[in-house]
């Protein structure tokens, strides 16, 4: 913290943002239409941050596109599902404020900026159970965007995570990546359009292999930077906040680094931080999180280490959620410096999740939230579950993408593969009690799970976990396989096995807000002249994952909406 008498300022600006994902760019765009001087300030040389690397989907209830695609709702019907799913945790005040303004948030993004979003009709909420919910419909994606409108600065933003690209290359929409790895109708023809359309664009290829046809977090972020463009809005690289800078008890602006030297900027409407949580700090890890924890685990920016939570805390902000994160089952490939998550392997017919002792300990297509909390509430030292291991045989293998294996069997038989993957990462056995020595895990207990799966995948009804049973389980599921497209036999040697960890997408527990987005003290009030948006404050979903798109969603909303209250805000500096 530094007093703002300290010295002069070097740069001044309405509204300044630490951080240069979707949320900070919304709030950027929010404040410049409100008639307000935003700047975004980037740590790393890449803009974008855990938005690129993300699907780009966002959960936004009763939003316009609902009606287009024949599904309706309603205002009361959003607020049950989320006080249903969040329990209590999260003040009605801000969960009034996300049902009201996040479809705003879409229209204004439709209506006055580069964004095109489309419904994801078939893709439901995580909660089929609950009161409120939607077969579909309140997840939105972007359409694909030109890489060519960015100029230069497309190769300034951040890559897409390696498991979101067809052959690591390659972009697809959260839409087309259903059908690619559920083999749903025409797979082989899309598959043939992507490809062709990626090595047919000349001379880009000479250039770079990444594909301008952008997708999923890429064309959302492409999309967002292409109207800060628009309207001259300054994002600096490489220039990480150091402290905030307060004046009585207000916040006027942040000391940074750029170039190697302090710089002082002074934000007469106010700061919003926006540079994600802390899942790339071991440190903080061990602090907060549920042990064992390991930053090697997420999928997360590793530029995400705290900085703005830890800021917020030296001036006397609350935080909250601390403990929780989106979490996901990944797994850790030698030679990448992300995880990747089993978002659709772990649904996908023929694969199961096993602990220690061999044996299933959760219906593995539910929400990978809820995976990943089972994960961490059945590890003890007598059955441990943490890491879990993802069991499948030649069958599944020949059918579907697993992990680094983008492409399946059928296209990519196992000789293929670097030998990296063979030797290090996948394990593979002619018999059960074989995959079981070289995973260190109970062979009987294995044998006898597979067993008793088997006969419920011919049955179609898993008596213990009722996997399969909701609209969101056979989501990812293969409607190809009877009775159940959850549930497919494990018995065609050989069998595989890999390693997976109580990862996540990021963590989602941070600086304590108000309905309009403003930091606050321990005391309730409102820090004056400091916002928090997306994963530096605690999350308005509380310890749940409503939908698709719940992480972007928020963050672009209370983005909107701290930018606009920024600029009305009685008390700002002159």
């Amino acid at each position: 913290m530094t007093n703002a008498n300290a010295g002069d300022w070097d740069h001044t600006v309405d509204v300044l943002v630490v951080g240069s994902g979707a949320g900070a760019m919304v709030a950027a765009l929010a404040a410049h239409d409100r008639g307000g001087s935003p700047m975004l300030i980037e740590k790393s040389p890449q803009y974008g941050g855990s938005s690129a690397m993300s699907g780009g989907g966002l959960w936004i209830p009763s939003n316009h596109l609902m009606a287009g695609v024949g599904i309706p709702d309603t205002r009361e019907e959003a607020l049950e599902y989320m006080r249903a799913t969040t329990g209590g945790l999260v003040p009605e005040d801000r969960l009034q404020a996300y049902v009201d303004e996040a479809p705003r948030m879409a229209r204004f993004l439709g209506e006055k900026t580069r964004v095109e979003l489309v419904a994801l009709s078939e893709y439901p909420d995580y909660y089929q159970d609950m009161p409120g919910s939607k077969p579909g419909g309140r997840a939105i994606e972007t359409t694909n965007f030109d890489a060519r409108l960015l100029g230069d600065e497309f190769l300034r933003m951040r890559e897409s995570a390696i498991q979101s690209l067809i052959a690591g290359r390659i972009f697809m929409t959260i839409k087309e990546a259903r059908t690619l790895f559920c083999k749903g109708p025409g797979w082989i023809a899309l598959t043939m359009k992507l490809m062709s359309r990626y090595w047919f664009d000349l001379p880009w290829r000479f250039k770079s292999k990444r594909d301008r046809n952008l997708a999923m977090g890429n064309a959302l972020v492409g999309m967002l930077r292409r109207s800060l463009m628009d309207r001259n809005i300054p994002l600096w690289l490489n220039t990480p906040a150091r402290e905030l800078v307060v004046e009585g008890d207000r916040i006027v602006g942040v000391v940074a680094e750029k170039e190697g030297r302090g710089i002082r900027i002074r934000a007469t409407r106010g700061v919003v931080l926006a540079a994600g949580g802390f899942e790339s700090s071991q440190e903080m890890r061990e602090k907060y999180l549920p042990n064992p924890t390991r930053a090697e685990w997420t999928c997360g920016n590793p530029y995400n280490t705290g900085d703005a939570i830890n800021m917020g805390l030296k001036i006397g902000a609350a935080v909250d959620l601390m403990d929780d994160a989106w979490w996901g089952p990944t797994t850790v490939v030698p030679g990448e410096d992300r995880a990747r998550m089993l978002v659709i392997e772990k649904s996908l017919p023929g694969s199961i999740l096993v602990n220690k002792r061999g044996e299933r300990f959760v219906d593995e297509a539910m929400p990978y939230i809820e995976v990943v909390n089972v994960m961490y509430q059945k590890n003890t030292p007598e059955t441990r579950s943490v890491p879990a291991y993802l069991i499948f045989d030649a069958e599944f293998r020949r059918k579907y993408p697993c992990g680094p294996m983008m492409l399946p069997g059928s296209q990519q038989p196992d000789w293929m593969l670097p030998r990296i993957l063979r030797e290090q990462y996948v394990k593979k056995a002619g018999t059960l009690e074989g995959l079981a020595a070289l995973l260190g895990i109970d062979a009987a207990g294995l044998k006898a799970t597979v067993a008793k799966f088997n006969d419920y995948a011919r049955t179609g009804k898993d008596s213990d976990f009722q996997r399969g049973d909701n609209v969101f389980d056979r989501y990812y599921g293969d409607e190809h396989v009877k009775p159940n497209p959850s549930l497919g036999v494990i018995e065609k040697p050989p069998f595989y096995g890999l390693e997976a960890y109580p990862g996540d997408l990021g963590t989602k527990g941070g600086l304590k807000t108000d309905a309009n987005a403003r930091a606050l003290k321990e005391s309730g009030e409102p820090i004056p002249g400091l916002y928090a948006i997306g994963n530096c404050s605690a999350s308005v979903m509380g310890r749940t994952y409503p939908g698709p798109g719940s992480t972007l969603g928020p963050a672009t909303t209370f983005g909107f909406i701290a930018g606009r209250h920024a600029m009305r805000e009685e008390g700002a500096t002159a």
